[in-house]
């Protein structure tokens, strides 16, 4: 009999999307994350997060890098006070429905052969190769994506509109009429996920999906936290993203492998997710590892 796989962990209930088939485990919502302090107590977090890692061995936060200082502060208390060093908080700076898209994307690799370790620091590798942005109305109040003065002047002229993407290289166009070519894509096949919040999708289920030659258009629901995020609530939000675990798992199991001299987790990259230790520099590695057999190994239970 198999053990559960790793837990991903989100911070908010908008941040888990539908299963894709049967084998994919939903995300954990961390309560400790939802509610407020003075309603859930630090005792019923630590008993929450204590009952996950009991569960599954391990588990893999996903933390926004836009959370509240408070709902950070909580998930380190409680990693401090269990004492455990199978807890990984990973902060990022994937805009709402791209984080969600990356939990998901865990969530598939979460019932493959990768270690805990390796599981968490693909969270940054897959990162890069997901297109998250979003249609705004305005971008007069928007500081998490650079804008020229210009930009902002223009975002007061009535019904102009704006293609901002946010990873995985900032960009913010004007769009004007059905161009929607300027705003630049993967150059892989992705599928488009988009979640209108109080402006039409059209622009970018008939103008952007074809432009970045998406192979799937899908429509979410918007997060909670799109609208602060975006400094709008004028939006429609949209990520692309690899939808193909074999795609993903050759994707990361491509990369070299290192223990962590730490906490002696597996880890891909130069940090470990779970202990936070650099990976010293390479003159002081041991000799590379085997990578994994290729995009071969199906998820377990999976025909």
């Amino acid at each position: 009999m198999y053990a559960l796989p790793t837990a991903i962990a989100v911070t908010g209930p908008d941040l888990v999307l539908p299963s894709p088939d049967r084998h994919t485990p939903s995300a954990a919502v961390l309560q400790s994350a939802v509610q407020s302090p003075r309603t859930y107590s630090l005792d019923q977090a630590l008993t929450e997060m204590h009952t996950l890692v009991e569960h599954h061995g391990y588990v893999i936060v996903l933390c926004p890098s836009s959370a509240p200082a408070a709902v950070v502060q909580r998930l380190h208390a409680v990693r401090s006070v269990l004492e455990s060093d199978r807890i990984a908080v990973v902060r990022s700076d994937l805009p709402p429905l791209g984080l969600a898209v990356l939990a998901l994307q865990l969530r598939q690799l979460s019932i493959c052969d990768f270690s805990p370790g390796v599981l968490a620091s693909a969270a940054r590798l897959l990162s890069h190769y997901i297109y998250a942005g979003a249609l705004l109305g305005s971008v007069t109040r928007l500081d998490r994506v650079p804008v020229t003065l210009q930009s902002h002047a223009k975002s007061w002229l009535p019904g102009a509109q704006f293609a901002v993407l946010a990873t995985p290289r900032p960009e913010l166009v004007k769009v004007s009429g059905g161009d929607g070519t300027h705003l630049p894509g993967p150059g892989f096949g992705t599928r488009l996920l988009y979640a209108p919040g109080k402006l039409a999708p059209g622009w970018v289920t008939d103008t952007l999906a074809p432009a970045w030659q998406a192979q799937g258009v899908t429509e979410a629901r918007l997060p909670a936290e799109s609208g602060r995020w975006w400094a709008t609530g004028r939006l429609v939000e949209f990520a692309a993203a690899i939808p193909d675990i074999s795609v993903l798992y050759q994707l990361v199991s491509s990369v070299r492998r290192d223990d962590c001299h730490w906490c002696g987790l597996e880890l891909i990259g130069d940090r470990c997710a779970f202990c936070a230790a650099p990976l010293p520099p390479p003159s002081e590695r041991p000799a590379r590892r085997t990578p994994a057999r290729g995009a071969t190994a199906l998820p377990r239970g999976a025909t």
